[in-house]
């Protein structure tokens, strides 16, 4: 398979637009800035997904990072926000009336960054 076929395959396997609809689920839509929390019946599912999608997604960025030049603030963006999404992946909701709503929100933000760097890993970076 060449190159070109390869990456469109990998952007066939990733549901870019459930995954940032599902983000917005959570965090609402791109740009609001203080959005209601999702219901409580809800969150636990939601989390499950955003979740999924993070493991999924992670691989995939680390692909695109091997294509970008060593030294690209690109690579250096997407390297750091590959290892936040890791470390949402190790976190656990904190005690308190908003430890649920906000342990569904990070994932729901570093999912959103992980998308970005996904979806632009080819664009020329400022480096």
């Amino acid at each position: 398979m060449s190159a070109p076929a390869k990456q469109t395959a990998s952007k066939e396997q990733v549901d870019t637009a459930t995954m940032r609809q599902n983000a917005s689920l959570t965090l609402g839509p791109e740009g609001q800035a203080d959005a209601p929390p999702p219901a409580p019946e809800k969150r636990g599912s939601l989390i499950f997904v955003l979740r999924d999608h993070l493991v999924q997604l992670i691989p995939e960025v680390e692909k695109k990072l091997g294509q970008l030049p060593r030294e690209s603030s690109g690579r250096y963006c997407a390297s750091a926000c590959v290892g936040e999404a890791r470390g949402k992946l190790q976190a656990r909701p904190a005690r308190g009336p908003d430890g649920e709503v906000e342990y569904a929100r990070r994932p729901a933000r570093v999912l959103r960054a992980l998308l970005d760097h996904f979806e632009d890993a080819g664009a020329p970076s400022s480096q």
